[in-house]
């Protein structure tokens, strides 16, 4: 199927291992109908030919921002003006760190600095190199740019450690630029997210939270994003970047949450309460730190209610968006979710059970089950970047019926 019909993409290929793969990656987006031009660094040409790279895509291979033959007519530039998507894959902690700078010494990254069309980076290193701040700090200052990050997987590396660093194989990034080309069921649309955990003060330095990461809240707001959403994302104290194009309000507390929730759901169309919103709260907050004394073996703290955000969105009379809540349980999923549905008067519940092992709070995976008034639809287990993708695509689907 002709999924990427006449689409231009610019893959450009830095210098690591999982080069190799984008010969086939050339050849799955051209099955599919797309335009490939590639643009190599020097490194890139260490790990696979240029001659490998013309054979697969049918174009010559432009590898220098110094020839003389294509800058006669200023061809980087016409190659930067050429590209529907620029596709950097695999993008190593150099290429990232000197796009990150703002540098153009070489063809690709001129590239990245001459064109107007959208970037994805695939990022693809050791494990250790991904974690490192300074690759981190990088990726997060490229994704406020609006360059979508794609990747990287966990797993096996050829250098025999294991963690978050492989690229992404080529069928999975081909099925990125189909989502990215595809259609936008949400254009037009506007969807305020909560997401991650919040703290509840004890005193200037304890507090009350939860194991909640926010990944889950993040994968919905870049979806929304990625699927033409206005996206608003407010967010708990976490240590997640912002998706491309997406606008982000930091809280703390469930307070905090509530206020900046009321405040957007009316203006928008969607409201997703994704967030692991503390239940309670301390009555009382200690101005000075709580000390540990020979007479105190125990330490009473009385808690009051917060207020219940999804609850409230959802009982709105005026501007009420269509509001979808999260059921994270232990127990008994179905039956506390279905509860929940209509105790809170939701349009739909995403339930998952959270004490199964690596789904869940401050994991990379998940397994939905969506339900709504009548209807239930499985998503099974799957990375929580493509979970959030199957829940955006579940609420259009339900809002085009209705």
């Amino acid at each position: 199927m002709q999924t990427l019909a006449g689409k231009k993409i610019l893959l450009g290929i830095s210098g690591g291992i999982a080069a190799y793969k984008c010969a086939e990656l050339t050849r799955r987006l051209i099955e599919r109908g797309a335009e490939v031009q590639v643009v190599m660094t020097k490194a890139a040409k260490e790990f696979i030919t240029p001659l490998t790279m013309q054979a697969v895509s049918g174009r010559p291979v432009s590898d220098s921002l110094l020839d003389p033959a294509a800058e006669a007519s200023m061809g980087h530039i016409e190659l930067a003006k050429w590209a529907d998507l620029v596709l950097l894959a695999p993008a190593t902690a150099d290429l990232i760190g000197r796009m990150s700078a703002g540098m153009g010494n070489d063809l690709l990254t001129t590239l990245v600095l001459a064109t107007d069309a959208p970037i994805a980076v695939s990022p693809a290193m050791n494990q250790q190199m991904y974690r490192n701040v300074a690759t981190q700090e990088n990726i997060a200052t490229l994704a406020r740019r609006g360059m979508m990050v794609w990747g990287p997987a966990a797993g096996e590396q050829a250098c025999g450690d294991v963690g978050p660093g492989r690229m992404l194989e080529p069928m999975q990034l081909v099925e990125r630029c189909e989502q990215f080309f595809g259609p936008k069921p949400l254009t037009g649309k506007s969807v305020v997210i909560t997401a991650g955990p919040t703290r509840e003060a004890i005193d200037p330095v304890r507090y009350i939270s939860n194991h909640s990461s926010g990944k889950m809240g993040f994968a919905l707001a870049e979806a929304a994003s990625q699927l033409g959403a206005q996206v608003t994302l407010i967010a708990g104290p976490v240590s997640l970047s912002t998706p491309a194009n997406v606008e982000r309000i930091d809280v703390v507390s469930a307070e905090q949450m509530h206020k900046a929730a009321l405040e957007a759901a009316t203006k928008h169309d969607i409201f997703i309460g994704c967030a692991a919103v503390a239940d309670y709260r301390p009555v009382d907050v200690a101005t000075q730190k709580i000390k540990k004394t020979a007479d105190n073996n125990d330490m009473q703290i009385v808690m009051v209610k917060n207020p219940d955000i999804i609850a409230d969105v959802a009982s709105l009379t005026q501007h009420r968006p269509f509001t979808v809540g999260f059921a994270a349980e232990t127990q008994d999923v179905e039956t506390y979710a279905l509860g929940k549905l209509a105790r809170k008067n939701l349009d739909m519940i995403c339930a998952n059970d959270v004490s199964v092992e690596g789904q869940g709070f401050n994991s990379d995976s998940n397994a939905i089950t969506v339900y709504w008034q009548g209807g239930q639809q499985a998503l099974g287990s799957a990375k929580k970047t493509e979970l959030g993708r199957a829940i955006l695509e579940c609420i259009s689907a339900k809002l085009a019926s209705a």
